[in-house]
Parts: structure tokens; C-alpha cells; sequence
């Protein structure tokens, strides 16, 4: 079996059909494989290392979280990125100090914190409990009263929201907007606005300059009984973790 998935391993870095082939064969070989496979990581390239990510979270094996913690070390950030939500949607053990070095790590980068690889650290602390995102009253108040499966806020809110979550002194990086039909949810257009804040300023300018470009956002936000507006925003302890 083992020369097998050794050459399994191998064909993840190959063409589209070849790799989605092998990922397919090796997630049904199972926790089998994943001792080849980890020994076979360091030799893929990046495409074929997201690949055994997936592998390993459909295989869902714990003895993919070393290998998974060594991967955000790595020169790719997707490779990082994935890497930090495997490892919280597998809720491995161990994770929470290597991603906390993996995020000062972004931070030192001067990496933005509302690029994908910072964001998604962020959310795989608060996946494995060791992130507290600050909500203040109105805003969970106001999402409350929304459908138990709403993936968010009724845009008729996203004023209060915005004005509430800068009141508590957090800065608003983007907002995305849902539509909620019977049977599915999916993402639509909403603005277009795009912004970029001067992460060097102190945090109250940036928390005024977020809620400036965020009330313009909502002023022509899309509305409907069927939409909803999901911001994400961070609290200054995300820019300036505790060591």
C-alpha cells in the first residue's frame, strides 16, 4: 500500500485532473494514508501542499496537526492561511501558540489585518476559544432578532451597527452582504467601495476613518427583506496582540 500512496502523494503537484484524482483516492484510502503523506509533504510544491490540506481534513486524522503547525511557517501564504483554518476546523491540539507566532508573524510582515491570511488566523483563534471578539450589546441585540440562520445583520441595522461598533472603539474592515433564499444563501455585490486605512495612524484616527467609509458604504448599501450585511472588524488587542 505504502508505494502507492507514495506515488499518490507525488501526483498532488501535478496537473488539475491527475491531482484531483489522487486527492480523491487517498481521502478514500483514509487515516492509512496519512503517515505517507506527511512524510511526503515537504517535497510538494505549493499547490500540491493545499492539496494534502484538504486531504487531511476530510480525513480528519489528529496526526496531521504537527504537520499542519509546521506548514504556517511556510513561504506561501495560502499555503499559512490554510494551514491556520485546518488546524481550528480539526481543532488540533496544541494550535493555539503557533498560530498566535504565525499572527505577530503577519503582523511584522506589515501584513494588513484585512488581508485573507490575518483574517483567517484571527478566526481560527476564535474558532479554538483562545479569541474573544469584543460585541458590543446593541450590535448582538440587533442580531438577534434576525432568523436563527441568518448569516448576519437586516441592512436597515447597518447604521446603528457601524456607529455601535466605533463607539467601542473597534475598526470596521469590510462588510459583506448575503442573500437568503429559501432553499440557499449566497454572496452578492455591494458598493463597491474599497478602502485602505494607514495602519501606522494611531487607533482612534483609525477607528473614525472606519466608521467614515463604513457610513458611506451603508448609505448605499442594497436593502431587502431577503439581505443581510456581515461586517468584520477587530479590537486594538488584534493590532497589538500581548506577547
Amino acid at each position: 500500500m505504502t508505494p502507492l500512496i507514495e506515488r499518490l502523494v507525488q501526483q498532488l503537484d501535478g496537473e488539475a485532473g491527475e491531482s484531483y484524482d489522487a486527492r480523491a483516492e487517498l481521502i478514500w484510502i483514509g487515516s492509512d494514508a496519512i503517515p505517507a503523506i506527511i512524510d511526503g509533504l515537504p517535497s510538494l510544491g505549493g499547490f500540491g501542499q493545499l492539496t494534502v490540506i484538504e486531504v487531511f481534513e476530510e480525513v480528519g486524522d489528529p496526526r496531521c496537526g504537527p504537520a499542519l503547525i509546521g506548514l504556517l511557517d511556510s513561504d506561501n501564504p495560502t499555503v499559512r492561511e490554510w494551514a491556520a483554518m485546518a488546524l481550528a476546523s480539526l481543532e488540533i491540539d496544541g494550535a493555539v501558540e503557533p498560530l498566535r507566532r504565525s499572527y505577530r508573524a503577519c503582523l511584522e510582515r506589515q501584513t494588513p489585518p484585512d488581508w485573507t491570511e490575518p483574517s483567517d488566523i484571527r478566526w481560527a483563534l476564535t474558532e479554538l476559544g483562545a479569541r474573544t471578539p469584543v460585541i458590543p450589546p446593541l450590535t448582538a441585540r440587533l442580531r438577534a432578532t434576525t432568523a436563527d440562520d441568518a448569516p448576519g445583520w437586516p441592512p436597515a441595522h447597518f447604521t446603528e451597527i457601524i456607529n455601535d461598533l466605533a463607539d467601542h472603539a473597534q475598526v470596521i474592515l469590510y462588510s459583506q452582504f448575503w442573500r437568503v433564499d429559501a432553499d440557499r444563501t449566497c454572496g452578492i455585490s455591494g458598493t463597491g467601495l474599497d478602502w485602505e486605512l494607514d495602519w501606522t495612524a494611531p487607533w482612534q484616527h483609525l477607528v473614525e476613518e472606519s466608521r467614515t467609509w463604513s457610513l458611506l458604504e451603508a448609505s448605499e448599501a442594497p436593502v431587502g427583506d431577503d439581505l443581510f450585511v456581515v461586517p468584520t472588524w477587530i479590537d486594538r488587542t488584534d493590532l497589538y496582540p500581548k506577547r
